[in-house]
C-alpha cells in the first residue's frame, strides 16, 4: 500500500500532469495498438504519435516452444506489419523491465524496423543478479551495454511530438 504521508516525486507529478492534459484534450493523446500473445499471456503495443509517423514497439514478443526449445517470429510479425501497413517510423524499442515471462522481439524488430533499444538503469541490478544466479561467467555482459539506451528514473523522451517519461 502507498502511503499518501509522502510526495510524489517531480517526474511522477510531472507524467500526471501529462496525462490530465491529454484527457481534457489541451495536448496530444497516444495511439496505442495491442497485440496480445496468448502462449504468455503478455500484451505489447505499439504507441504512436497521432500528429506524426514516429511510434514506440514496448514489451515486445518472441514465440518460444518450450517443449523443442525453439523461437518464432509470428507475434513480433503481426507487429511488424502492422508498422509498415500504418507507414509508422519507430523511435523507440522500449523494454519496460526485464520479462520473466517471455523473450523480447525487440532484437529482431529492431533489426526490421529501427529504433533506439531502451530499458531502465536498473537493469545492470538484474543482470548482475541473474549473471551470478545462472553462473552466466564473463562473457555475459552486466553493463547493458545490449542496449541503446539505459534510462534514468524521471527521464523525458520524445516519440514524435509526445512527451515521454521513463
Amino acid at each position: 500500500m502507498h502511503d499518501l504521508s509522502v510526495p510524489p516525486d517531480a517526474a511522477v507529478s510531472h507524467a500526471a500532469d501529462l496525462v490530465r492534459s491529454a484527457r481534457r484534450g489541451a495536448s496530444p493523446s497516444p495511439q496505442i495498438k495491442s497485440f496480445f500473445d496468448e502462449e504468455t499471456f503478455t500484451v505489447s503495443y505499439v504507441v504512436r504519435d497521432p500528429g506524426s509517423k514516429a511510434c514506440a514497439i514496448i514489451d515486445s514478443v518472441l514465440d518460444y516452444d518450450a517443449a523443442s526449445g525453439r523461437t518464432a517470429e509470428r507475434s513480433a510479425d503481426a507487429v511488424i506489419d502492422y508498422v509498415r501497413t500504418e507507414g509508422l517510423e519507430v523511435a523507440w524499442q522500449l523494454e519496460t523491465h526485464a520479462h520473466a515471462d517471455h523473450l523480447s522481439a525487440a532484437p529482431y524488430l529492431k533489426d526490421a524496423l529501427g529504433g533506439s533499444l531502451a530499458i531502465g538503469q536498473n537493469i545492470l541490478r538484474v543482470q548482475e543478479v541473474f549473471g551470478k544466479l545462472f553462473n552466466a561467467g564473463s562473457d555475459f555482459a552486466r553493463d547493458g551495454r545490449q542496449f541503446d539506451h539505459l534510462f534514468q528514473d524521471g527521464e523525458r523522451f520524445a516519440i514524435g511530438g509526445l512527451e515521454a517519461i521513463a
